[in-house]
């Protein structure tokens, strides 16, 4: 028996999705969300929290901050300090966060574009300013303009650059090479 379904197909329309209440014959691949069951020892732990009957604002336990340090200890082999860790939401309210604690207002925040449009709001809602480094695109693929990407990189003003990988919207997976 399998545990997990990643293959099930889960009808989510009409039932205040995002993603899929639109029209009948569209298909919506706009927003990366997830379409397959969500894994059984999720639907427990959220299961266990509704018995519980009260639903409030909770804290990180601990317990999350070792299993995140462990994996990235057993996946990549290196250690991680806790200190270094900060719990959020989810990834735009991470990139904003990081954005406002990691420059300065007027500061130029470097995005190799296309890219997931938010990027730019979590930039712009912040006082910096936007300064993109366009990808090529040549038979098909995209590619990174290494010449620009460094004279960009190069300006005083440019104190950070939003990697995003894999990339959104275009799919690739960026190796180390």
């Amino acid at each position: 028996m399998k545990k997990y379904h990643f293959d099930k197909v889960v009808n989510r329309r009409n039932l205040n999705s995002y993603k899929w209440d639109v029209g009948e014959d569209e298909l919506p691949m706009w927003v990366a969300d997830m379409d397959f069951d969500t894994a059984p020892e999720i639907k427990c732990a959220i299961q266990t929290r509704l018995n519980q009957g009260a639903l409030g604002y909770n804290t990180v336990p601990d317990s999350f901050f070792e299993s995140y340090i462990s994996w990235w200890e057993r996946r990549h082999g290196f250690t991680l300090q806790k200190e270094w860790l900060m719990f959020c939401t989810g990834a735009v309210p991470a990139i904003s966060s990081i954005v406002r604690k990691m420059t300065k207002e007027n500061d130029k925040v470097l995005l190799i574009t296309p890219v997931y449009n938010i990027f730019y709001n979590s930039i712009l809602n912040n006082g910096r300013e936007v300064l993109e480094s366009r990808m090529l695109y040549e038979d098909g693929k995209y590619s990174i303009d290494y010449e620009d990407l460094e004279n960009k990189l190069a300006q005083a003003e440019t104190t950070l650059m939003i990697f995003c990988n894999p990339h959104n919207p275009t799919g690739y997976v960026w190796t180390k090479a």
